[in-house]
């Protein structure tokens, strides 16, 4: 396996890995899988931001992906983060997950973020909970029943990680 920056020619495999788990999962609120169009949109506004997106291959193969977005718009938190990651679903539980946050952390703590933030999609998401214990994340808390999928109400967990402790310049 290889974790490599993504390229445009990616885009197309992410929007499928996406797309699965925004159909067969709560790890994302959307209930609509987004088009190619749209996918490559995020892709290159992200791009032109300077964050990293990276993804993980197989014989060829994006077989997942991770990125990283701002963590909110307004100014006073340009210093924070938020991860995302995604799994094509027949390579979940191979160490997809472990790969690429590491390497997302280690990209981000030679930038000028200090803190990361992962807004976890349904409380008894443990895969995703679990390994972002396993990397020094801590638990910031539950927002119960703020999204409402597959006909049920689901939480979101916050966990938080420091990249660095320094005064930005």
């Amino acid at each position: 396996m290889t974790i490599r920056s993504a390229s445009p020619a990616d885009i197309p495999a992410i929007t499928g890995i996406y797309a699965h788990s925004v159909l067969h999962s709560a790890a994302t609120f959307e209930v609509e899988p987004p088009s190619l169009e749209e996918m490559a949109r995020r892709y290159h506004d992200l791009q032109r931001a300077g964050f990293p997106y990276l993804v993980a291959e197989r014989d060829n193969a994006v077989i997942g992906y991770a990125y990283t977005s701002l963590y909110r718009s307004r100014p006073a938190y340009r210093h924070t983060i938020e991860d995302s990651i995604y799994v094509h679903p027949d390579h979940l539980g191979q160490g997809l997950g472990k790969a690429l946050l590491g390497n997302l952390i280690q990209t981000c703590q030679q930038r000028e973020w200090r803190q990361m933030i992962a807004v976890i999609g349904d409380s008894g998401n443990l895969a995703s909970i679990r390994l972002h214990q396993r990397f020094g994340f801590r638990h910031a808390g539950v927002l119960q029943g703020v999204g409402f999928k597959f006909g049920r109400w689901v939480d979101t967990v916050l966990m938080q990680r420091e990249l660095r402790n320094s005064v930005p310049t």
